[in-house]
């Protein structure tokens, strides 16, 4: 269920502007997507993608097979620029982050960007098998859904395009971007919007993921991971009884993190998903240590929550520095954090979600909005107009995140949603 939505201050005052500069010019986004939709360029474009169909299949298969774990996604990364050249785009190139980036102009440029991204990166490390098997129109791989056939939508959007000869007000930046999954922390898109030469002139943002075209998202959920390590100095299990144990700090932390007090809306959550350290089953560990996930869709809640974390880790601390002998060393702690995505929020009323949702309504779908985590979160938390839309029919594919992971490419629902993405792609960038 999709909770409520909330924004800051200056996240709503960039989407009013966003929203008004749009209404003030009289816009009307429903007939704005009929006009598109029943130009004869929209309708080629619509019949080159059925025409393109195998080639997304086959290209998709192609990227799939290509092992892109967190941090090394150079070989795919090379591979898509191929395609983006390939496909037609100018201005083509590898960042020095490892984005693959692409440029088809608009005729009205005014030195700003609309950018639509879809992530290389998988979960998945390199010795993974990756084999793409397909029974019939089901197609099963790792990171097969996500985000990777999203990869091969935006070559066919790209290609159609150009083969019906649509033009369009805005530049627009394809891009297959690095480091969205967990350890990657966003570092593509982060990198995007902070430091390279698109910094500052970004306007609008998409970021094309797994899930249905129906599906818009508007909140990012916004994270932060630590890696705690409590370390002392260790001993003989036997011998050096009564020393203080990091292991029971660790556990101490662990038991009073679990009695956490989180609210259910905004949703709030905390975890510990790994720990490990320890010598042997004989000794009193030199070092433990847990990786601790905290999220929240609200920025409030998520800094509360993160400050009753430090607190356990610190009075955990001292309560086993107090409870046992520190003659050899005491227990320190280290806190080291391993992950940081910003919430956001766009409010559903802002000229960005409204042409999309038209554009989804008009295709013939009911729209839906939530929160993610995706690289939207970026853009959200820096008040820029952003959402996260699907490619694919709903419900067309499932197992994210698993070896089992599968998406379904029959052809005549999959033409039509990718259509109806596109048609929420050229109504913001102002096709003529």
């Amino acid at each position: 269920m999709r909770n409520s939505l909330r924004l800051s201050a200056a996240t709503l005052a960039l989407s009013l502007a966003f929203a008004g500069s749009a209404m003030a010019a009289g816009a009307d986004h429903k007939a704005d997507v009929q006009r598109i939709l029943n130009s004869a360029q929209f309708k080629a474009a619509a019949a080159n993608i059925d025409k393109e169909y195998d080639r997304y299949v086959a290209e998709g298969i192609k990227l799939t097979e290509i092992p892109a774990p967190p941090f090394k996604e150079e070989v795919r990364a090379k591979a898509y620029e191929a395609m983006l050249k390939e496909a037609g785009l100018t201005n083509v190139h590898i960042d020095s982050e490892g984005n693959a980036i692409g440029l088809r102009k608009g005729t009205k440029s005014d030195g700003k960007f609309i950018v639509v991204a879809a992530h290389l990166d998988t979960v998945f490390p390199a010795e993974t098998d990756v084999k793409v098997k397909r029974q019939g129109t089901r197609l099963n791989s790792p990171g097969i859904g996500d985000d990777t056939f999203s990869l091969a939508a935006l070559l066919t959007f790209v290609r159609s395009m150009n083969l019906a000869g649509i033009k369009h007000r805005d530049d627009i930046l394809f891009i297959g971007n690095v480091g969205e999954e967990g350890p990657g922390d966003l570092r593509g898109v982060r990198y995007l919007f902070t430091k390279s030469e698109y910094k500052d002139k970004i306007k609008t943002f998409f970021s094309v993921e797994a899930g249905g075209v129906n599906g818009i998202t508007t909140g990012g959920v916004g994270s932060r991971r630590y890696r705690v390590t409590f370390s002392g100095p260790g001993g003989h299990s036997y011998g050096a009884f009564g020393l203080v144990n990091p292991m029971y700090a660790l556990g101490q932390a662990a038991s009073e993190m679990g009695h956490m007090e989180v609210p259910d809306n905004p949703k709030t959550t905390f975890g510990i998903g790994v720990i490990g350290g320890g010598t042997s089953v004989n000794s009193i560990p030199l070092d433990v240590w847990m990786e601790v996930d905290m999220r929240s869709e609200s920025p409030a809640e998520l800094n509360k929550v993160e400050e009753k974390f430090m607190n356990i880790v610190k009075e955990s601390v001292k309560s086993e520095n107090f409870a046992r002998s520190t003659k050899e060393g005491e227990i320190k702690v280290d806190i080291k954090k391993i992950g940081d995505r910003p919430a956001g929020t766009i409010a559903e009323t802002s000229a960005l979600v409204q042409m999309a949702t038209a554009a989804v309504e008009a295709g013939g779908y009911k729209p839906s909005y939530g929160y993610g985590s995706t690289d939207s979160n970026i853009p959200f938390s820096m008040g820029i107009p952003a959402i996260t839309i699907g490619k694919g029919p709903p419900n067309s594919g499932g197992r994210s995140h698993s070896l089992d992971e599968w998406i379904d490419v029959a052809k005549e629902p999959m033409v039509k949603s990718m259509t109806t993405s596109l048609s929420i792609l050229m109504t913001v960038a102002g096709m003529e």
